[in-house]
């Protein structure tokens, strides 16, 4: 069954779209649909999401150095340890 679609500032952004990805329109609104229908069906909470970019991104191990005044004003060139 086709979707014909009379509204004509979606048809434009489907066809900008199509354009600048190099597909069809029909490609784009599926997409589009898809990607809308993903993120309605199951919300995702703030803590699987802190979850997934802690894993993808973990925190390097401690280095042993102090991360103080002294430390920074090293590290820009204003202040020289002894």
């Amino acid at each position: 069954m086709a979707l014909y679609v009379k509204d004509d500032r979606a048809r434009q952004l489907a066809e900008t779209l199509a354009d600048k990805l190099g597909k069809t329109k029909s490609d784009v609104v599926l997409a589009a649909l898809q990607e809308k229908l993903d993120r309605e069906a199951k919300p995702v909470s703030i803590f699987e999401k802190l979850e997934k970019l802690w894993a993808e991104h973990p925190v390097p191990p401690p280095t042993g150095e102090i991360a103080d005044k002294a430390f920074f004003d090293e590290l820009s060139g204003e202040y020289e340890r002894e």
